[in-house]
């Protein structure tokens, strides 16, 4: 059983308290902010020759990556699983992945042929 440590926001200003341009700051050590992430996005054949997409390189708690994941699936209207740390998602996605990740704040770029 793991023990989930609370997750602070302070704002740097106190006469603004609606400003979210402050600092983070986590005692848990499994936290990050997405622009903290350096996702890679692939494409890879599974057997039977069928494309998917991969999306590795994710830190943070399986429960935020579970939700990634489901973001991921309902916005490109594809099926897949979370599973080893990975997002996999069916059939090619990888431009629409990129500008999905872009505009949630993801740091992400292609990776492979």
């Amino acid at each position: 059983m793991t023990i989930r440590q609370p997750i602070f926001i302070r704002c740097m200003h106190q006469k603004n308290k609606n400003n979210n341009s402050g600092f983070v700051y986590s005692t848990n050590p499994e936290f990050f902010i997405p622009g903290e992430q350096n996702l890679r996005v692939h494409l890879d054949r599974k057997a039977g020759g069928k494309m998917v997409t991969r999306i590795t390189d994710f830190k943070g708690t399986p429960d935020s990556l579970e939700k990634l994941g489901k973001l991921l699936k309902q916005k490109c209207a594809s099926g897949g699983a979370v599973k080893d740390g990975e997002i996999i998602l069916q059939g090619d996605h990888r431009d629409k992945i990129l500008s999905i990740l872009a505009s949630e704040g993801y740091r992400a770029k292609k990776s492979g042929g």
